[in-house]
């Protein structure tokens, strides 16, 4: 039997959202990273067109997704050598099964980290261990979890603590599994791809990825991972016997997205322009900011238990998520997520310099 999961940390936070409800100003939710910003028309158009699907689609992806996905990551992540290509139902959905899949029994998950890498051990019944980006206090493990650009705290590892990270992996015979959701949202810092430090040898890495951010296709569940060939066969089968598959008209769409840069970097300078705008106002009240160099939130603090200050931006209608959903060490921060809307955000600061 595995142990009792935690329970859903958003329950939690319900109460201080009624409190932020009750303002005559009504609640800025900026406590979870949903995106709010419009799907790109030319993206919702390609999945109209699909939407006559009466076919079961392929687990492995169409030819078309296959190519734009290699073609992606060879050209924007820096992919080398050989690897293989799988979309996914959301990358929460593979971050959750991943453990299971791989038959894990240890996962290293980051010391301030995303809480599904927790639950996907729960669920595999795997230990969970909190380790630091250092991996040379590292110990064993079947799988570790990288994260960078992280959530929630935006820092940008760097490249040779990635290299590090796949130098454990190599030493360890281990799989390294790196989520780079928010890789294509830089603001003062580069990301960098694990595939692009491998060296062409890309055995026992795995990297994810995900549209919902990037494209703003949250609601579409379109993610893929990248990396070892053998690893994703592996992972490919299990999910073909448990009908784990991308519906087509999304894979459509994906193609579609991939092909595009443009609006990827228009939603970037949105997500950096609120950023900007709110820092100063939260730096004003007595935050001070931490890492932040890239992402979609702000991780900042006044040195304080976390619900205090979620419930004094409540009592102002800011709805802001507590730095211990993610483990002890975020237990003194807030998560402030830049995924609402421009108007929100410029309220918002009005109310902090209220």
């Amino acid at each position: 039997m595995r142990a009792p999961l935690p329970d859903f940390p958003w329950d939690a936070l319900a109460p201080y959202g009624e409190i932020a409800r009750s303002h005559p100003g009504g609640i800025i939710d900026l406590s979870q990273g949903t995106p709010v910003d419009p799907t790109p028309d030319f993206i919702q158009e390609v999945f109209g067109r699909a939407s006559n699907s009466p076919s079961y689609p392929l687990t492995a992806g169409t030819p078309e997704l296959r190519a734009a996905i290699s073609k992606w990551a060879r050209e924007r992540l820096g992919a080398s050598g050989e690897f293989d290509v799988l979309p996914v139902i959301g990358s929460k959905e593979l971050v959750a099964w991943l453990p299971t899949i791989l038959e894990a029994k240890k996962v290293l998950i980051p010391e301030i980290a995303y809480p599904t890498y927790h639950v996907g051990a729960l669920i595999g019944g795997a230990e969970s261990i909190p380790v630091g980006i250092d991996s040379s206090t590292w110990p064993s493990a079947d799988l570790a979890w990288l994260n960078s650009p992280s959530n929630p705290t935006g820092r940008v590892h760097s490249i040779d603590e990635v290299k590090a990270c796949i130098q454990w992996s190599r030493d360890s015979g281990s799989i390294l599994a790196s989520d780079e959701c928010y890789l294509e949202f830089d603001h003062t810092a580069q990301s960098i791809s694990v595939l692009s430090q491998t060296g062409s040898d890309n055995s026992n890495i795995l990297a994810v990825h995900s549209l919902s951010k990037r494209s703003s296709m949250a609601g579409y569940r379109a993610a893929f991972m990248i990396g070892d060939s053998q690893l994703i066969s592996r992972i490919r089968e299990f999910r073909k016997h448990a009908g784990m598959i991308v519906p087509l008209p999304v894979q459509k769409a994906m193609t579609a997205a991939l092909a595009d840069d443009k609006h990827v970097a228009i939603q970037r300078a949105r997500y950096n322009a609120r950023r900007e705008l709110l820092s100063p106002a939260l730096k004003a009240v007595g935050f001070r900011i931490e890492f932040s160099n890239s992402g979609l939130y702000i991780w900042c603090t006044r040195d304080e238990d976390a619900w205090t200050s979620v419930e004094w931006l409540a009592h102002k209608g800011i709805l802001a998520t507590p730095g211990s959903f993610y483990g002890d060490k975020g237990a003194r921060h807030i998560r402030i997520a830049m995924t609402a809307t421009d108007d929100h955000i410029k309220d918002a600061v009005l109310r902090l310099e209220a």
